[in-house]
């Protein structure tokens, strides 16, 4: 593998280390490497591979190959040239994507999770769909990327239970409190990036000393019968319709309970307005129970071990937060 000098020689995304290069076929790749406070192992590399080999999809990123011998074991990845979409969208670097391109950014993950759980040979709930995890190309069109942390799951039975991982923020109740696993954990994910999409900021934030959800947010104007004033003040122009049905989109998949997220074909069919995105009159009870208790909840009050590689790790001593949608990660198995 030869690198090209015109590029940056390498970049950190969440504790794994990345070299951009090219091969001697021209084409550009990004090197993937375990830095040494990844808690990432060869089992979650070798996970990767085994998913990511086996599905195929204009919206999913391409495995080129991979080295496991030795302490730091590869992964060579397509490269993507616009990097990840919570950079482009709230990073320090963002790009000023107009609504066109977000709605298609939604389009295309929603299209390559709807492959994941219901057309790909084998089924796969991706447990860590997030901002970070969604790359662009240089068209700025999507691919989901990183598996490390990927199950393969059986539709006949009604969950699996499992250990907690994957990032506070996207975690649905049902698998952070109970570790519950079907795909609509992956849907839940996939609301909570739309919702980001459309406001240019990250689920939670900080204003003014005060802590900011997007979730209480949202259902706020949406109950306010406000619901376009979700988007982001960047975007001077867009689709209200589309809008509209995206907002209605998110808070059906981000509903309490899974039974009422639809699946993912579902949600594809409801963006491109081939289906009607129903009304969505039911506030989930996650928040009303977080509001009533004045900012703490049962939700994430039972300690989820792990370590953060983003932000603080919750103080397993107290054992209560004040949210239940925290932006650290929780890297059990890593």
């Amino acid at each position: 593998m030869m690198f090209d000098s015109a590029l940056p020689k390498t970049f950190i995304v969440e504790n794994c280390l990345f070299s951009q290069g090219k091969l001697t076929d021209g084409r550009f790749v990004a090197v993937k490497q375990l830095s040494e406070a990844s808690h990432q192992g060869k089992k979650e590399f070798a996970t990767e591979i085994e998913t990511i080999s086996r599905v195929q999809h204009r919206n999913l990123v391409k495995l080129y190959g991979c080295c496991l011998e030795g302490n730091k074991p590869l992964l060579v990845y397509e490269c993507l040239e616009n990097g990840s979409l919570d950079h482009a969208l709230f990073g320090k670097g963002k790009s000023s994507l107009d609504w066109p391109t977000r709605f298609e950014i939604c389009l295309g993950v929603a299209r390559g999770l709807s492959y994941l759980h219901e057309e790909s040979s084998i089924r796969v709930v991706h447990r860590d769909i997030k901002a970070s995890n969604i790359l662009l190309d240089a068209n700025l069109n999507p691919k989901i990327s990183d598996f490390g942390l990927a199950k393969l799951y059986d539709d006949q039975k009604t969950h699996v239970s499992t250990k907690v991982a994957g990032t506070f923020g996207y975690l649905a109740p049902e698998y952070a409190m109970r570790g519950h696993m079907t795909e609509k954990i992956d849907v839940f994910a996939f609301g909570v990036v739309v919702l980001e999409t459309l406001a240019g900021r990250p689920n939670y934030s900080t204003k003014d000393e005060n802590k900011v959800y997007i979730f209480e947010w949202v259902w706020e104007l949406y109950e306010d019968n406000r619901p376009l004033d979700v988007v982001d003040p960047r975007l001077e122009e867009f689709d209200s319709e589309e809008v509209l049905r995206a907002i209605k989109v998110a808070l059906l998949c981000t509903q309490g309970s899974p039974h009422q997220r639809p699946p993912m074909s579902r949600v594809v069919a409801m963006l491109t307005g081939d289906v009607e995105a129903p009304d969505v009159v039911t506030k989930p009870s996650y928040i009303t129970e977080w509001q009533i208790k004045g900012g703490n909840t049962s939700y994430m009050s039972t300690d989820v071990s792990g370590q953060s590689s983003s932000a603080p790790r919750p103080n397993s001593s107290t054992s209560q937060t004040s949210s239940p949608f925290l932006s650290s990660v929780i890297d059990e198995g890593r």
